[in-house]
């Protein structure tokens, strides 16, 4: 029989994990112009009510209009960066982004194993908005084979999806429809692939899709060129979702709520002379969404 003592500090203990702050890593390179990368990731977080903490992969010389550098960290840093936060912080939900090389893909994959976060979301980055190669060609074997089978959700838009599965870039919606078993394939339990890359349709619509299940999420498409930074948003968003205890749907549907509402907004900003960022503040309350 449970003893008073037992039961007060089992229901302290229940207590205290629900009212948690939701910690959200991102893993992630940084984008100096403010819009993607680390930087987006942070912002993203914050304004869908999570609390954020970084891991950097790689420094980036970038703007709107392109990458002029990337200078990768080294596996080791990325380790003792690793180290230092699961030490000490309560990460519930980690989300990976720009990894550039296969000894950084091994560092990571070896923490997120020791550590075991309750929740994992990979954005499998390759290029950049403006075309700009961001991962090494030899390097996404070792994410295939490392990282993709940990993850909860990953989220590669068409170009990424392709490169993932050695196949032609999908030119509609019949042709990501064909993606569906070989992303199954890749490991994860879900993946939310993204259709923002078929331009010429009037709708942007991504296929989430589970292991028995494929759920179609359709939205109109904006018009803007304000679309650095997108897919580091969304998949941030999910992540922080996740951390704030929502199901996997639910926090798949209202990242792809937000994503939607801070490229609405993007024109509200004036931010550099190519392709700008997502308005990540768009609004005080990100969260009551959901409950339209």
């Amino acid at each position: 029989m449970s003893t008073f003592t037992e039961i007060t500090s089992s229901k302290s203990s229940i207590l205290n994990k629900l009212a948690a702050t939701p910690i959200v890593l991102t893993i992630a390179g940084s984008d100096s112009g403010g819009g993607a990368g680390i930087q987006a990731d942070i912002k993203a977080i914050s304004a869908t009510g999570g609390y954020a903490c970084s891991v950097l992969t790689a420094l980036t010389a970038q703007n709107t209009q392109g990458v002029t550098g990337i200078y990768p960290i080294s596996g080791e840093f990325v380790e003792q960066q690793l180290d230092a936060v699961f030490s000490d912080l309560n990460v519930i939900a980690v989300k990976i982004g720009m990894l550039s090389d296969s000894d950084i893909i091994h560092s990571v994959a070896k923490k997120i194993k020791q550590y075991a976060p309750q929740f994992l979301v990979v954005d499998p980055v390759m290029v950049a908005t403006s075309g700009d190669l961001l991962l090494q060609a030899s390097a996404i074997d070792s994410l295939k084979s490392e990282l993709l089978p940990l993850a909860d959700v990953i989220t590669p838009n068409l170009p990424e999806a392709a490169a993932l599965i050695n196949a032609k870039v999908p030119k509609n919606e019949v042709e990501m429809t064909a993606m569906i078993n070989q992303l199954r394939q890749l490991g994860a339990k879900s993946v939310l692939l993204k259709g923002g890359h078929l331009e010429e349709d009037t709708n942007s619509t991504d296929l989430f899709i589970l292991s028995d299940t494929v759920e179609r999420l359709s939205t109109a498409r904006i018009e803007t060129r304000n679309t650095h930074g997108t897919g580091c948003t969304l998949s941030s968003a999910i992540a922080s979702y996740l951390a704030q205890g929502h199901e996997l749907q639910t926090a798949v549907k209202l990242g792809k709520q937000y994503i939607t509402q801070a490229i609405t907004h993007a024109d509200d900003l004036n931010i550099g002379q190519g392709h700008g960022p997502v308005n990540h503040f768009f609004a005080l309350n990100v969260k009551e969404l959901g409950d339209e």
